[in-house]
């Protein structure tokens, strides 16, 4: 067990010096303005990273909640995100050129099935990360080093001082073919994840705050990581995060499972400053530009454009959701209201080269992000927003789950759940789903036909054929000329209909497909507007 006299001590390069006196967030202000640390070997071999390290201090995972609560407990100081010239107005294609050396990697030679890479600060990463490793009860913190990095043509003068990271690459082995990027924490508290063979894509966020809220998002940042050793044996690596921002500080533990998919476990204690009454877990992002459900705002040769073609969900009362996301002419924002879900994501169902015709994006190999709650989560809802985009370098499809409760200041709040990093869910509908979706214009100027395409074995059998039927409905607006073809050899129905909205700017479609009376697919869900 630990005392809080040993919390309000610690000495992690600072950040936390100064919470026995009250002054938790003048001393986040004062780690990251601190001069480099004296280094102390380490048993492994020795490499540039390995001789950055600042001395041991006593670490039990205890110590960031109770940082956390602390912290909550102070006025919100912003982190100092002063940056050197060379460094302060960095391009993408600059910032890009900034490489961390290949000898630069720590636990590259150590056969424990993780390597880590710090990350520059610069370009649209310049809130300071503070990295630290843990190893049998001790934490150091890795003092930042130019000679960690290949600046290419930048050029960068001398005695930079300690300026810190933005954040970390985890790397794993790969079929003997070196190391590929497994994970990246940077940028106020994004990260991503890949399974094998898939290029980075969706984002995830550990908090998000007021997103498409008027009065602006916040965006709470990881200020500082302690990041445990790894062994080969267990297969794991251990990330404690202190995250904070004006309204709440929390303490996180991320556990990331290398394998066929990625998961990575999540849990966090919350603690609100002020109350909260809008705010995401389990935060998403990705990129959705041209689809197949709606192309009448882009002229490009490629028929899809994106890292997500829909948001999956399977509700407390056990209902498989589809909802195709669309790059929207205006801001929209759908709530799918439940209570305990069991699982929502993006999923990116279109594997083929030839449904996007990229050969530099190669939108195919994206990741599809599940989560699934662990305990019940309560009231709440799914929220979905849709962000106008003229750009495939946007995120501007989000989504996460909003509680009804709000987080009262003062309280603390846990929640926990897991992230599947994956081809497919490790938890997929017996139904038929949904495999295309597509619109066009309808027989008036008003009306719009659609297409919606389903798969599944259950249409192999002729025998539930003959009583199929499309449960559609629409709310405003009126459904016209339903029509359905479903086929045996190909083990497909379509469903084709046209939606007369009258004289109403929005409407909201559901179908679903059933057979004797009972669902025999997932509910395709779509929201119509001009």
């Amino acid at each position: 067990m630990f005392e809080r006299r040993d919390v309000l001590k610690l000495a992690f390069g600072g950040i936390a010096a100064g919470l026995g006196t009250g002054a938790a967030a003048h001393a986040l202000a004062a780690a990251e303005a601190e001069p480099g640390a004296p280094s102390s070997p380490l048993p492994s071999p020795p490499s540039p990273i390995a001789m950055a390290l600042s001395e041991p201090a006593s670490f039990e995972p205890g110590m960031v909640t109770e940082m956390a609560r602390s912290l909550a407990k102070q006025r919100f100081r912003p982190p100092n995100t002063d940056l050197p010239e060379a460094f302060r107005n960095l391009n993408y294609e600059q910032y890009v050129a900034i490489r961390n050396r290949k000898d630069a990697t720590l636990w590259a030679n150590d056969t424990i099935g993780f390597a880590l890479e710090p990350l520059h600060r610069g370009f649209i990463f310049s809130t300071p990360m503070q990295l630290n490793i843990v190893a049998q009860g001790a934490a150091r913190r890795i003092v930042y080093d130019p000679g960690l990095f290949d600046f290419g043509k930048l050029a960068v003068p001398p005695n930079l001082g300690d300026i810190g990271f933005s954040g970390f690459r985890v790397l794993v082995p790969q079929d003997g073919s070196g190391l590929f990027e497994l994970a990246t924490f940077q940028g106020a508290s994004f990260f991503r994840a890949v399974a094998r063979g898939q290029n980075p894509g969706t984002m995830a966020r550990a908090l998000s705050i007021r997103v498409a809220d008027p009065k602006g998002e916040e965006f709470p940042a990881i200020r500082a990581v302690w990041i445990e050793r790894p062994t080969l044996a267990g297969n794991t690596l251990v990330v404690h995060a202190l995250i904070d921002s004006e309204s709440v500080s929390g303490a996180y533990r991320f556990t990331l499972h290398p394998g066929e998919a990625t998961i990575i476990d999540t849990e966090c204690t919350l603690f609100p400053r002020v109350a909260v009454d809008s705010f995401g877990l389990a935060t998403m992002s990705a990129t959705a530009l041209l689809g197949t459900i709606d192309r009448r705002r882009f002229d490009d040769l490629r028929p899809n454009v994106g890292e997500v073609g829909g948001l999956q969900m399977l509700t407390g009362q056990q209902e498989w959701l589809w909802r195709p996301v669309s790059n929207r002419d205006t801001l929209q924002i759908s709530t799918f209201v439940d209570q305990n879900p069991r699982g929502f994501g993006f999923l990116q169902r279109d594997r083929s080269f030839d449904d996007y015709l990229d050969d530099d994006q190669h939108w195919e190999l994206r990741p599809s992000l599940w989560i699934e709650p662990i305990g019940d989560w309560g009231n709440g809802g799914v929220q979905l927003i849709e962000i106008p985009s003229e750009t495939e370098i946007n995120d501007n499809i989000i989504a996460y789950w909003r509680p009804q409760q709000a987080l009262a200041a003062g309280s603390e709040t846990a929640f926990a759940y897991r992230q599947f990093w994956c081809w497919n869910p490790p938890e997929r509908p017996s139904l038929a789903i949904v495999t295309s979706s597509r619109s066009g214009r309808g027989s008036s100027q008003r009306r719009r036909r659609f297409i919606v395409e389903f798969a599944g074995d259950i249409f192999g059998d002729a025998a539930h054929m003959q009583d199929l039927k499309a449960a559609l409905s629409a709310a405003p607006g009126t459904i016209l000329s339903t029509r359905i073809f479903p086929s045996v050899e190909a083990k497909t129905c379509r469903v084709t209909f046209e939606l007369d909205p009258g004289t109403e700017s929005v409407s909201e479609m559901r179908l679903a497909l059933e057979a004797s009376g009972k669902p025999i697919s997932e509910t395709w869900l779509y929201r119509w507007t001009p």
